[in-house]
């Protein structure tokens, strides 16, 4: 008989689980917070459950069937996992810290490798593997909090894949995570390349979370070298259902723009983007190219970047350069799996 898989359950499901196996309902409650607030990783460690109903957990049930298959930590104390699943199939997500800041952000993955391409991205060159399921998206994060016994406070969803293709399951996983894991939908945010009918569907359902943009590119012409998916949904496209979205749910977006050397850095280019971004309620993020990724493209200097971000700042956006987490451990997305494929 397979074994029944208890964390990522809901409650109505782990209900359903203990009836099935002869015990009664109010077990479920007792699974369910050993799940959720204690991070229990063994059914000994659910010490006031009897005795007789561990034993018939052990017999019945797993906690998870997902394995961790490496963990890298950081000299800054960001954690990277590879997550291995039941078909063998792997994915990566991040546990990071920021200033020594009590408040735990979670980076998920969405999906096993990515269908978007984009040319400068560690994912894009592994390819696309299949969407995770919604109980998939949220075990990394329960495997993160069992892990080292620390509350996630915050979730983006960054890593691996693309969040609006494989919309139904994460906003399934994002109900989950808001309902039992008890992060609320606005400590969460979901990142896209730009696909247009997401966006309009997160803006049918007044979608409460943050959605961040990968810019990435200050015009239609350098984005679609790239970035594969501007062929099909071109940016000044993208940007219109992007303030639709906005206007309809009131929550400010991100604007996601990696820098890169020579590609996407100018001054000039600086201006197209504040021109670009007209008349849109966002914030700005610059992120500096992770070298690491690939070797064809190059980070500028800490100086140029200041420069490119003065330029933003002046027409009153708030603009930051996000911090390099994790550089000594391929924390840019893929890598570690991309690592794993090789040896």
């Amino acid at each position: 008989m397979e074994k029944y898989v208890l964390s990522s359950k809901t409650l109505k499901e782990l209900e359903d689980i203990v009836i099935a196996m002869d015990e009664p309902k109010f077990r479920a409650k007792q699974l369910y917070s050993w799940l959720y607030t204690k991070y229990a990783s063994d059914f000994d460690q659910m010490t006031d459950i009897s005795k007789t109903f561990r034993e018939k957990l052990k017999q019945n049930a797993l906690i998870t069937d997902i394995k961790i298959k490496q963990r890298q930590i950081s000299a800054d104390k960001t954690i990277k996992y590879l997550l291995e699943y039941t078909d063998g199939n792997v994915a990566e997500c991040v546990l990071m810290r920021f200033d020594n800041r009590p408040n735990l952000t979670a980076c998920v993955s969405s999906q096993i490798g990515c269908p978007v391409g984009c040319v400068f991205c560690a994912t894009g060159k592994t390819g696309f593997v299949r969407n995770l399921t919604s109980k998939e998206i949220v075990e990394q994060i329960m495997i993160m909090q069992r892990d080292t016994g620390l509350r996630i406070s915050n979730v983006v969803f960054m890593g691996q894949g693309e969040p609006l293709l494989n919309l139904d399951n994460v906003l399934e996983a994002i109900n989950i995570i808001n309902d039992s894991v008890g992060i609320g939908i606005r400590r969460m945010t979901v990142s896209t390349s730009g696909i247009i009918p997401g966006l309009k569907r997160l803006k049918d359902i007044n979608f409460q979370a943050t959605v961040a943009l990968s810019l990435h590119a200050p015009n239609h012409e350098i984005r679609q070298q790239i970035m594969p998916i501007e062929k099909k949904y071109r940016v000044e496209d993208v940007i219109e259902a992007l303030k639709d979205l906005v206007n309809t749910t009131g929550r400010r977006a991100t604007i996601e723009y990696t820098i890169i050397k020579g590609v996407n850095d100018s001054l000039s280019q600086a201006k197209e983007v504040l021109q670009l971004l007209k008349g849109l309620h966002c914030n700005i993020n610059i992120i500096p190219y992770n070298n690491a990724c690939n070797a064809e493209f190059e980070k500028p200097s800490e100086e140029h970047i200041n420069k490119f971000k003065f330029i933003l700042e002046r027409s009153s956006y708030k603009v930051t350069v996000r911090l390099e987490r994790g550089a000594d451990i391929d924390a840019a997305c893929g890598q570690l799996s991309g690592k794993m494929k090789n040896v």
